[in-house]
């Protein structure tokens, strides 16, 4: 499964993406960390058997999310966001919320699965498979399958391995904890990928900011040239 590395990974390319004149180190770190939230249903499995995968990974968490942001910035009389952040605060909202689904919840839909409207609907669902043309069979897919063998697994009858839960019920002592960096190796080419956008863009930011302070006092330092009509 995608570890937490390579949704972080995939939340900074949304963020280099998306913050265009906004990005900067501060609002890069609001994507981040919103990237990250849904896998902090990795902590509740101890206390809500099954959760993980479920609990923050539904898909009517960004679904409330953005119903959130278009009530207070479209609909209120008084914009929270708005009056603290100004448009600044707006588009990070909308860039996180993004992130939060493609960076934090895509990754485990696309492979091996979520519970994609927990508490609603309590089934587990992973989009995965291939696609090809062939010669003999023309266009075949395996991603949307409308029937299936056997029903989706639930929450009271799945278990995801994380490092905090690795098993279900009591773990033993000896139990081995595993925390994933890179499953693969197009796991660890998106992490290396999004590491050097990423640094880049900061670079390219903090360049672009010392050669504007710069342009500034110079202008600020020359004097301003005097012109006596009478002369």
């Amino acid at each position: 499964m995608p570890s937490t590395l390579v949704h972080v990974a995939v939340g900074g390319l949304i963020g280099v993406a998306l913050l265009g004149r906004w990005f900067d180190a501060r609002t890069l770190a609001v994507v981040l960390v919103a990237t990250t939230i849904p896998d902090l249903d990795s902590f509740t499995t101890t206390i809500l058997p099954g959760s993980h995968r479920a609990l923050f990974h539904t898909l009517l968490l960004p679904l409330l999310l953005v119903a959130f942001v278009v009530y207070d910035t479209r609909i209120r009389r008084y914009s929270v966001i708005k009056g603290r952040w100004g448009t600044r605060g707006v588009v990070v909202s909308w860039v996180a919320i993004a992130a939060l689904l493609g960076g934090g919840i895509f990754p485990d839909l696309f492979t091996n699965g979520v519970n994609a409207f927990y508490p609603v609907h309590d089934a587990f669902y992973a989009v995965n498979g291939h696609a090809e043309w062939s010669s003999t069979r023309g266009f075949v897919q395996t991603f949307f399958e409308v029937r299936t063998a056997s029903p989706a697994p639930t929450t009271s009858d799945f278990h995801y391995s994380t490092v905090v839960d690795p098993t279900p019920g009591a773990d033993p002592e000896d139990v081995e904890r595993i925390a994933p960096l890179a499953s693969s190796g197009l796991e660890l080419m998106l992490v290396i990928i999004s590491t050097g956008v990423v640094t880049s863009r900061l670079a390219i930011e903090r360049l672009s900011a010392r050669t504007s302070y710069r342009v500034r006092s110079r202008a600020d330092a020359t004097p301003e040239s005097s012109h006596d009509p009478e002369q």
